[in-house]
C-alpha cells in the first residue's frame, strides 16, 4: 500500500475514534456518525472542487498543496500535464520545421485534406498556382480546374505527375504529382518544368526539321544507286558489293528518317485519335499478309482473333502498332520458332497480344525498351536493320488512344507485348 493511502487510512480511523467518543458522549451514535461521514464527504467534495478549479485555470501550473490520497492524484494530474506540454512543444517544433522547410525548397508543396480542401501550402505554391490566404480550405479541383488534372484526380493512380498549364500564367507548365499519406490525406507536389517543356518541344521540332531535310538528299542517293544497280556491268567484283551496301545502309537511313517523322507527328498531335470504327478482323488480316514475308525459315505465325468488336481510333496508327509488334516479334524469335497474335475483349476494353518463344528481356531492360532508339542488344539490332524507334511509336500511338503497352517476359521463355486498348475506344464487344 502507497504511503498516500496508509495517511488515507489513518485519516478515515481518526475520524472514527472522533464519531464514536462523540457519540458516546452524547448518547447518540448515528448522528455523531452521520455528522463525521458528511465532514468526510465535504472534504473530498473541497479537494475535487480544487482540482477542477486547477485543471479549468490554464494559468496555473504549479499543484495545489494537499496531502494524503489527494496529494497523489494531484501529482499525476501535473506529472501527465507536463507530459502532454512536451508532447505539444516537440510536435509543434517538428510543424515549424517542415513548414521552414518546405518554405525554402523551389517546388510548390501543399497539403491537401481527406475532401481535397487547402489546409496549408508552401509560398512556391502560392506563386506557382497564383494562391491566397483566402484560399484555404477550399477545395483544389475548384482551384485548379485544368481537365487533365481533374482526370488525374479521378483516376487515382498517382505515379506520375501530370503536366497542366499554369492556371493564372499560360506561359508557365506546371507538373502536379500526389503523394498519399496519413488518413486518406495527400501533399501536392508542384513543379515548374517550363523550361523542360521547352527543351523537349525545340527537340521536337529539331527533329522534325532535320528528319525532313535528309529525306530528300536521301531519296536523291537512294535513286542513283539503283540506277547503278541496275547496271550489270558495275555488279562484278568489289564496287558491285560496295554499291549494295550503300544501298542496305540508304534503306536503313530512309527507314530511321521515315519512323522520326512518324515519332515527331504522334508526339506533336496534341488531341487524342479520332473516334473512327475500325473492323479489327479486316486489319489483322491485312498485317497477317503484309508479315508473312518476314518470316524466317521454320517460323511460324499464327493469328487468333476471338472477338468481332470494334475499336474506335486511327486505323493507321493502330495498323503501325501492330505491324511494328509483330515484326519485333518475327525479328527476335529463333527458326522454327512460333509467333501468336490473339485480339480479345471484355469489360474492360480490347487486347491484341503479340507472344513468341524467342530468348526473352531481362527484367532491368523492360522499363527502357520504348524509349528512342534503345536496344537491348545493340549489335544484333543493327544487324538486323532496326532503328531502335518501333516501340516507341507503339508507346506514343496507344497514348492518342488511351491505352498502354503492357509488356511481360522471361528470359529463355519468350515475351508477350499486349497493346491495351480502354473500354470508351471499343464497341460491339463479342
Amino acid at each position: 500500500m502507497s504511503r498516500a493511502w496508509v495517511i488515507e487510512f489513518w485519516r478515515g480511523t481518526a475520524l472514527a475514534v472522533v464519531a464514536l467518543l462523540g457519540g458516546l458522549a452524547f448518547n447518540n451514535l448515528g448522528v455523531a456518525f452521520l455528522l463525521a461521514i458528511a465532514g468526510y464527504l465535504a472534504w473530498h467534495l473541497h479537494q475535487l472542487h480544487r482540482l477542477e478549479r486547477w485543471l479549468h485555470d490554464g494559468k496555473r501550473f504549479a499543484p495545489p498543496d494537499a496531502d494524503g490520497i489527494w496529494a497523489e492524484i494531484f501529482h499525476h494530474y501535473y506529472r501527465l500535464q507536463k507530459r502532454n506540454r512536451a508532447r505539444k512543444q516537440r510536435l509543434a517544433a517538428l510543424v515549424r520545421e517542415f513548414r521552414d522547410s518546405t518554405a525554402a525548397i523551389p517546388d510548390g508543396a501543399i497539403v491537401l485534406g481527406v475532401r481535397w480542401e487547402i489546409l496549408w501550402f508552401n509560398n512556391a505554391a502560392e506563386r506557382l498556382l497564383a494562391l491566397g490566404p483566402q484560399d484555404a480550405g477550399q477545395r483544389i479541383a475548384n482551384l485548379v480546374r485544368a481537365p487533365a488534372f481533374i482526370e488525374y484526380l479521378v483516376r487515382g493512380d498517382y505515379r506520375a505527375p501530370v503536366v497542366i498549364v499554369a492556371p493564372k500564367d499560360e506561359a508557365l507548365m506546371l507538373a502536379l504529382q500526389l503523394v498519399p499519406y496519413g488518413a486518406s490525406q495527400h501533399l501536392l507536389l508542384v513543379r515548374d518544368v517550363t523550361r523542360l517543356h521547352r527543351l523537349e518541344q525545340m527537340r521536337r521540332e529539331f527533329v522534325a526539321n532535320a528528319s525532313h531535310e535528309l529525306r530528300s538528299p536521301l531519296t536523291v542517293v537512294s535513286g542513283y544507286l539503283d540506277t547503278l544497280l541496275d547496271d550489270p556491268a558495275l555488279l562484278d567484283g568489289d564496287l558491285g558489293c560496295a554499291l549494295a551496301q550503300m544501298r542496305a545502309q540508304t534503306s536503313r537511313m530512309q527507314q530511321i528518317v521515315d519512323d522520326l517523322l512518324e515519332l515527331s507527328r504522334l508526339e506533336n498531335e496534341g488531341a487524342a485519335a479520332p473516334l473512327l470504327p475500325i473492323d479489327m478482323r479486316a486489319l489483322l488480316g491485312q498485317v497477317r499478309a503484309d508479315t508473312m514475308p518476314l518470316r524466317k525459315a521454320g517460323q511460324t505465325l499464327e493469328f487468333a482473333i476471338e472477338s468481332d468488336a470494334t475499336v474506335l481510333g486511327a486505323e493507321k496508327e493502330i495498323r503501325s502498332v501492330v505491324t511494328n509488334l509483330v515484326g519485333n516479334a518475327l525479328a527476335y524469335s529463333p527458326e522454327q520458332g512460333a509467333v501468336v497474335v490473339s485480339y480479345t475483349t471484355d469489360t474492360a476494353g480490347a487486347r491484341i497480344a503479340v507472344s513468341d518463344n524467342g530468348p526473352g528481356i531481362p527484367a532491368e531492360h523492360i522499363a527502357h525498351l520504348t524509349e528512342r532508339f534503345y536496344r537491348v542488344d545493340r549489335g544484333r539490332a543493327r544487324k538486323d536493320g532496326g532503328t531502335g524507334l518501333g516501340l516507341s511509336i507503339v508507346k506514343h500511338a496507344l497514348q492518342r488512344h488511351g491505352g498502354r503497352l503492357d509488356i511481360e517476359s522471361k528470359v529463355g521463355l519468350g515475351s508477350t507485348f499486349t497493346a491495351v486498348f480502354p473500354s470508351e475506344r471499343v464497341t460491339g464487344r463479342s
